[in-house]
């Protein structure tokens, strides 16, 4: 990822926080300049280079994350890598852990000893929820799946509570700098990737994204269509995107109820009587926001 600004530069961070929500939070900070290094256990596998899940599940994603990011190898449990690792936190501004908090406190790095040792520093704890279920195990399938994103038996499109976790994770580092701007000292922040899914998921609590919602199907004009070499997705929500969409389907005809079933059938004929690269055309003449997907 390209520095898109350098809003953090001079900025130092450490990461223990393995697989996805840390090292993608990692990655929109180094984008934002500040110098990130990540602290990995060392492999116990002579033929893996890391430790971390990710680079052995998917080392082409491990590779995109960690462009320009430091890997340092320490063994926490050890006075050897203790030392090591101490040696960083000293000229560290921002900590971030995705461990569970007991296992931080086995290590002798729960925020009551490193703020009493490194009172400038701060931390970010990324966990699976937040409070009193922290040390809970789970994934990014349980969190969406709890925050009702799983709405069938087919696994989700993407990795969102991860994701969205990594950036609540990135803000969380913003606001911890800002705190200790004010304050003059270290600032703890916890974020959660049940929560970061469960902000994901308050469109479909308000039931706009219910099968019988607004903006999940129940409006003919944000749809998503089969056409004659692929499928479209129409978002002809608003009124006037509306009546461009309807002069197309049905020229001479006024705009009907765009949640009435007839209006539903008609748009799916009208796409399916035209090919991907007649819908694009009609989307640029007439400003229409459509995207077509080949199949």
């Amino acid at each position: 990822m390209h520095s898109v600004s350098q809003t953090l530069a001079g900025c130092r961070i450490l990461s223990v926080a393995l697989n996805l929500p840390g090292p993608a939070a990692l990655m929109r900070l180094a984008a934002m300049g500040a110098a990130c290094t990540k602290l990995e256990q060392p492999s116990a596998n002579g033929n893996i280079t890391t430790s971390d899940p990710m680079g052995q599940y998917a080392p082409h994603a491990y590779r995109e994350l960690h462009a320009g990011i430091d890997i340092l190898h320490a063994d926490l449990k050890t006075a050897e890598g203790q030392q090591q690792a101490q040696a960083v936190l000293a000229q560290t501004d921002v900590l971030l852990t995705s461990m569970r908090p007991a296992a931080l406190v086995r290590l002798g790095w729960d925020w009551a000893s490193l703020h009493a040792q490194f009172p400038q520093l701060n931390m970010v704890q990324i966990v699976g929820a937040t409070g009193a279920r922290s040390n809970e195990a789970g994934h990014d399938l349980t969190y969406q799946a709890e925050a009702g994103l799983v709405t069938s038996l087919q696994m989700p499109a993407s990795l969102m509570a991860d994701m969205a976790g990594a950036l609540m994770a990135s803000e969380a580092v913003l606001q911890a700098l800002l705190l200790r701007q004010r304050s003059g000292q270290g600032q703890v922040l916890e974020v959660g990737l049940l929560e970061a899914a469960q902000w994901l998921g308050i469109p479909r609590r308000w039931g706009m994204t219910t099968p019988d919602g607004v903006t999940g199907g129940a409006h003919a004009g944000y749809r998503i269509y089969a056409c004659q070499d692929g499928r479209v997705a129409i978002a002809a929500l608003e009124p006037h995107f509306a009546q461009r969409l309807w002069e197309q389907v049905s020229p001479d005809s006024a705009v009907p109820a765009m949640d009435h079933p007839s209006t539903q059938q008609a748009i799916a004929a009208f796409c399916a009587s035209h090919s991907c690269t007649q819908l694009n055309a009609l989307a640029a003449q007439y400003d229409l926001p459509l995207v077509t997907m080949a199949d």
